[in-house]
Parts: C-alpha cells; sequence; structure tokens
C-alpha cells in the first residue's frame, strides 16, 4: 500500500513519484540479491524514462520488426476484459533500465568461453526479480486509479522468428526503452544506455498521463562506436560463438553456441536442475560496458 506521503508526491508530480518508488523498491527488496550471497545486489539503482504511447515508433516497429509487435494500445486492450472502449486514447509507458552491478561485471570480464557463475545468476534470479519490478509498478499505479499492464506477464506476450529479423517477441522491452529516450542499439543487438550495456530492461503500459522522455540521438545507433565512425569491433572479438560481425548479429548463431557448450548449473541449494541460458561477454570488457563510448571519447578528447 502506498503511503500517504507518497501519495502526496504522485499528486505533486507523478513522473518523479513512479521513479522515486521503483528506485526505492529496487534497491530495498530482499529479492533483489544473489542467491549465494544475499549482501549483494544483482542490480543498481535503475534508470527510469518514459515514453509517449502514442509515439509513431510504435507504428513503425510493425515493419521494421513484425506486424505481430504490439503497439502499447494493443497491449492494454488484450489485458482488458472490456476491450478497445475501456482504453483512453493517450497512453504512457514507464520504462527502466536495471543495470548489472561492478561485482558481477568483473566476474564476466574475464571470461572467453561460457558466462561467469554470478552472470549466469543475474541472467535467471535477475529476470525473476525484473518481473517482481513489472508486478510492483502495476500494483502502484493500480493503488492510483489507472489501467496498467506489463506486456510480458501476460498470456499474449509470445517469441517468434521471421527472415527479416529472426528472433523477436511482441512486445520488445529494448525498442520501448529507445522510444523513451533511455539510448541506441549496438553492433552486438545490444542496447547501450548512459549506464552501459550490461543491464535489464522492462516496461509497464498506463493511461496515467506521463510527460514522454526526450531522445537525445540522432538514430538508432548513435551510441555504437562501430556505427559512428567504425572505431571498435571490440564485441566481435568478446564473442566466442563468432555470432557478431560487422553485419551484425546472427541470433540464431549465437543460440546454438549456448546449446552447444550447455548451461551452467545453478547451485545446489537452489535447485541444481535449473539451467540458465545467456552469455554476456560482449557485454562486458568493452568499450559501451560502463556508458555511452562517443560521449566518453569526445569528453576525453577535450
Amino acid at each position: 500500500m502506498l503511503s500517504s506521503k507518497a501519495k502526496e508526491r504522485f499528486h505533486a508530480d507523478p513522473a518523479a513519484a513512479i521513479e522515486h518508488e521503483l528506485k526505492a523498491f529496487v534497491l530495498g527488496s530482499p529479492l533483489n540479491r544473489m542467491p549465494t550471497t544475499r549482501e549483494l545486489l544483482i542490480f543498481d539503482e535503475p534508470l527510469v524514462r518514459f515514453a509517449d504511447g502514442n509515439d509513431p515508433l510504435y507504428k513503425e516497429y510493425k515493419t521494421l520488426i513484425d506486424p505481430a509487435h504490439l503497439t502499447p494500445f494493443e497491449a492494454l486492450t488484450k489485458s482488458l476484459e472490456g476491450g478497445p472502449a475501456m482504453v483512453p486514447s493517450q497512453l504512457s509507458v514507464v520504462s527502466w533500465v536495471l543495470p548489472i552491478t561492478e561485482e558481477t561485471r568483473i566476474t564476466n570480464r574475464v571470461e572467453t568461453k561460457a558466462p561467469s557463475r554470478r552472470w549466469s545468476h543475474t541472467r535467471y534470479y535477475g529476470e525473476e526479480f525484473s518481473n517482481e519490478v513489472r508486478r510492483f509498478v502495476v500494483q502502484v499505479l493500480t493503488e492510483l486509479g489507472a489501467l496498467a499492464v506489463a506486456p510480458m506477464l501476460q498470456p499474449y506476450f509470445r517469441t517468434s522468428s521471421n527472415e527479416r529479423v529472426g528472433l523477436f517477441s511482441n512486445w520488445s522491452e529494448r525498442h520501448t526503452a529507445y522510444a523513451a529516450g533511455h539510448g541506441t542499439f549496438s553492433l552486438s543487438d545490444g542496447f547501450i544506455t548512459e549506464r552501459g550495456i550490461a543491464h535489464r530492461c522492462g516496461s509497464v503500459v498506463t493511461d496515467l498521463p506521463l510527460p514522454a522522455s526526450r531522445r537525445t540521438y540522432a538514430d538508432h545507433y548513435s551510441n555504437c562506436l562501430f556505427y559512428v565512425d567504425g572505431s571498435c569491433r571490440a564485441c566481435i572479438e568478446r564473442c566466442p560463438a563468432g555470432a557478431i560481425s560487422e553485419q551484425g548479429h546472427d541470433k540464431l548463431k549465437c543460440m546454438g553456441y549456448l546449446r552447444n557448450i550447455g548451461y551452467l548449473p545453478m547451485p545446489d541449494a537452489y535447485d541444481d536442475e535449473k539451467s540458465v541460458a545467456g552469455c554476456g561477454l560482449c557485454q562486458t570488457k568493452v568499450p559501451c560496458e560502463y556508458g555511452i563510448p562517443v560521449k566518453i571519447n569526445k569528453k576525453t578528447a577535450e
């Protein structure tokens, strides 16, 4: 339940209040802890931004990704029994980025063939926690009397493939993060934010009016050194599967490599039968690990 003080914050500035509650939840939740070392966080303080639910980008995604990719209006409509008549025309999207902690990044930097155990834990337990963050944001917005849905938690959420982009989902957290001004894509298919490329993304669609965050980049590759001036190929060199080239990221080759090396087992105390997909070598020991390399290089030159 929201405290009276929290409700006052929402009344004064809904966007700032959502950011405050989201950051407090992430940093204070016992679920945001490594299972084997409860003192260590899985994620650092999140980045929080907002997208306009009517942003033309969402309709463009139907062409760029697949016709099945949902607009915010479709995502919210599909979650309501009343259908389109229940959904206002003006919607907002809350988008957040959960940066992976320094302690975890350090363990993955030294790896060359497979992810570190701590990185694997982040991929598995971190995604479980990401779902808790989604539920929390929906709960907060619902308490305020708003409609809210986390598309990734809905029965309609699907992953599929097509000839144009390979594997895709009908709601992309990274593409929503792009719409919200968090950052841009990279040669490795990752997403480069002001806190770098090592993170997880999440989002919730709502009818609560929120100011859209400004996008400060020229295009969807503006933060990647390879696309800016061709000076970086670090992720190509880091990929043990050879799935990254100057032509981009081969998702099927990437997944095939992960299947071939097998999944890393969880600790005995946390169910050895569970397995974890995800490598992340291209997200560590690269210039975009901690921030936007284009801006870092410019600042250094000055």
